[in-house]
């Protein structure tokens, strides 16, 4: 797999759904490819309508910057190196965690982002994705 595909894309996001489900939270969970194109977006029933946006983002956000959101946290609170990180890129860069980046060789090929839970649940999802993406490679 050179390419994140569609076919990927559907089991990443069947894995990520699975865990969402079995914490008891509706999510929408997004697949960007490496160049920060959607590739697949699935918001679950009753999902916030929110966390649509915000999920595309945190995947954007980890092919873009090649690292998990949550990576951003620290660096960007008041007077951190990285303040005001999250107003660049039209607004797009998300600073909490929920983005993971999708590897292959040590390469970005793409990424996951999940949103509609806190924070932790939303990295507890994202995971769960990402180790369904390791199983496909």
């Amino acid at each position: 797999m050179e390419k994140l595909n569609l076919a990927t894309a559907k089991k990443v996001i069947e894995g990520a759904e699975a865990e969402a489900a079995n914490i008891g939270v509706q999510m929408v969970i997004s697949i960007m490819d490496d160049g920060g194109n959607l590739v697949a977006t699935h918001r679950m029933d009753d999902a916030w309508l929110a966390s649509v946006d915000i999920a595309r983002n945190k995947a954007w956000t980890s092919v873009a910057l090649k690292m998990p959101t949550s990576n951003l946290e620290e660096a960007t609170v008041p007077n951190a190196e990285l303040w005001g990180l999250n107003t660049t890129n039209q607004g797009k860069i998300v600073v909490f965690g929920g983005g993971i980046p999708l590897e292959k060789d040590g390469k970005v090929i793409g990424a996951i982002g999940v949103s509609g839970g806190a924070v932790p649940q939303d990295v507890q999802v994202a995971e769960a994705g990402v180790k369904v993406f390791n199983k496909e490679k």
